[in-house]
């Protein structure tokens, strides 16, 4: 099985995806971190039941990786958006094994003391035109949710659109059961309903 973990904004330079969070959802990301082998970096919000966002972009001072970055951030352009959202599993190759073909490879990735492996297409490239969910193995007990501040923002609903999206649907229903997901057939789009301490708005 796997469970949601966390969701990703992305932006042509990490303050566009960070303004674009905060001017949506009305709270301040704090500091997150650089990641080697991808070369990006990104700011964190905390958010209840146990997930969180990262707002995330290329590192411009960081050189050039030797693979396509996660996230198909080699090809982002426009506005900052809701790019993706990620799931995850205890036993990552047993996962992937119960998956067609497309979601990736396992990648091992260490920031401080936390550890993990996300699995990535050796395209960047996500199937279902990004809509599926990127997958990761947390190594050890450490994660990063308990360690950021809440805010009082919580996902209500987060919404998968695509025109094959009945297809993706049908295809995570054996591994994956949570009451806050749902599939709509419709243009490509990621969609967050979140409860904030001012109302509800939508992050896409």
């Amino acid at each position: 099985m796997i469970s949601f973990d966390h969701i990703a904004v992305a932006g042509e330079i990490l303050a566009a995806a960070t303004n674009h969070v905060e001017a949506t959802l009305g709270v301040p990301l704090q500091a997150g971190g650089e990641h080697a082998v991808f070369h990006t970096h990104n700011r964190l919000l905390g958010l209840e039941d146990g997930l969180y966002l990262e707002a995330i972009a290329i590192n411009p001072q960081a050189p050039t990786p030797d693979r396509p970055r996660w996230f198909d951030l080699d090809r982002f352009e426009g506005a900052p958006r809701l790019t993706n959202w990620i799931c995850r599993c205890d036993d990552l190759d047993a996962t992937l094994d119960q998956l067609p073909e497309g979601f990736g490879r396992p990648v091992d990735l260490q920031r401080g003391d936390l550890r993990w492996r996300m699995a990535v297409p050796a395209s960047g490239v996500l199937p279902f035109d990004n809509c599926a969910p990127a997958l990761i193995q947390w190594i050890g007990d450490a994660h990063p949710a308990p360690r950021m501040a809440q805010h009082g923002c919580r996902i209500k609903t987060f919404t998968i659109r695509h025109p094959e999206a009945t297809s993706l649907a049908g295809l995570l229903a054996p591994v994956l059961a949570d009451v806050r997901i749902a599939f709509e057939v419709g243009p490509v789009q990621l969609r967050a309903e979140i409860a904030t301490p001012t109302g509800h708005t939508t992050l896409c």
